[in-house]
């Protein structure tokens, strides 16, 4: 049974930046994506990112591209999320996932999740 890690989140000032990591235990197929999502307090969880495992195609939300970066390491079984120039808005906690069926933005499509790092932007 796979399970998931998150890790790298804390309080930074506005501008800055911050590599999250999402280590895996088990094997993850080429067939499957992983992805990061984020929720802020009150808000439903929101697609920020996610990555083909095989391939290495990446994906963005409109609201994070050109900002974050998005890439795995399939030696690691790791997962990272570089978030550069950082605004107050990005402050959630950032969650990894695992789809098992392929690339999907779609939360509820995603079979496991870690349990989640706080990132907080301060402004």
């Amino acid at each position: 049974q796979v399970q998931l890690l998150e890790s790298g989140g804390q309080l930074v000032q506005a501008g800055g930046s911050l590599r999250l990591s999402c280590a895996a235990s088990g094997r993850i197929f080429s067939s499957h994506a992983m992805g990061w999502f984020r929720q802020a307090p009150g808000k439903e969880r929101e697609y920020v990112a996610a990555i083909r495992w095989g391939t290495g195609g990446t994906y963005y939300s409109d609201s994070v591209k050109g900002r974050f970066t998005i890439s795995r390491s399939t030696a690691e079984n790791t997962m990272y999320l570089q978030m550069n120039s950082l605004k107050p808005g990005d402050t959630a906690v950032y969650y990894c996932g695992l789809a098992r069926r392929g690339y999907t933005t779609i939360a509820a499509e995603y079979n496991l999740w870690g349990q989640g790092t706080q990132v907080t932007v301060s402004s």
